[in-house]
């Protein structure tokens, strides 16, 4: 159980040091810099996950498959968001990928897990004073997406599969999102397509979204899964070599004993 709680430890330091260390290279950069900015992130996120399950390796592959469709409709196509390039980074996709792993890994932590309801309550609290910040003539201009996502932040605490999950994006969503507007990587539009929807630079409850790409990883990640086992065993001569992939808790991380 220690060495899984120092590498969980580690996993989150490593993101929160990386992104804000991908993020100030790539003030001013070029194209080029944007890509081999994207090599190391995609390094980065597959030696993080190397000891990772083979369950969290595929969540995390459906959120990165998710979150860049999401990045392209958002960004190029509608723009509600745009990178300072007018494009989507090569280090976006893995980056999401690096987010949702942090999550994953704090969520999964010993410490978090131990003040668990602690935990929950303070990201209600200090996700709401956000969200009403947003809303408030004290914002520099009026943030209803961010509330909106708040409200979706709630639901995924009160009904989601991954409570602690949600609590560790939005430490990591929040810091992010502050971080990348605050230096020009991107900026948020002030209101969304149909020119209604009022938004923050950035959206104060940001991280509900995490919520929607951690549904369709827990929703997709198992069956994925199952259809790789099914077309290795229909193999021949090959066998299931009889290792269990460990359940899911509730708290959105895997029971696997140590």
């Amino acid at each position: 159980m220690g060495a899984w709680w120092q590498h969980d430890l580690a996993v989150a330091a490593a993101v929160l040091v990386w992104i804000p260390g991908v993020l100030l290279l790539d003030r001013g950069a070029s194209l080029l810099r944007q890509d081999l900015l994207g090599v190391g992130t995609w390094v980065l996120l597959l030696a993080l996950l190397r000891p990772e399950t083979a369950l969290a390796r595929a969540q995390t592959a459906v959120v990165v498959v998710f979150a860049t469709v999401v990045e392209y409709t958002c960004s190029p196509l509608l723009q509600v968001y745009v990178y300072r390039l007018h494009n989507v980074p090569a280090f976006v996709p893995p980056g999401h990928g690096l987010v949702y792993l942090a999550a994953y890994t704090i969520g999964r932590s010993r410490l978090v897990r131990r003040y668990a309801r602690q935990a929950v309550l303070a990201t209600v609290v200090l996700g709401g004073l956000y969200a009403l910040w947003g809303l408030s003539p004290l914002a520099p201009r009026l943030d209803v997406l961010g509330a909106f996502w708040f409200c979706c932040l709630l639901g995924f605490l009160r009904w989601g599969q991954s409570r602690l999950l949600y609590v560790g994006a939005f430490l990591v969503v929040t810091y992010l999102e502050l971080m990348g507007t605050g230096l020009g990587t991107w900026a948020w539009k002030a209101y969304d397509p149909t020119g209604i929807v009022a938004m923050g630079n950035p959206p104060s409850g940001a991280a509900g979204g995490y919520g929607w790409f951690d549904l369709a990883a827990v929703s997709i990640a198992p069956w994925l899964l199952g259809r790789v086992r099914s077309l290795r065993s229909s193999g021949p001569d090959e066998r299931e070599n009889g290792v269990v992939e460990p359940a899911v808790r509730g708290d959105g991380a895997a029971a696997v004993e140590h």
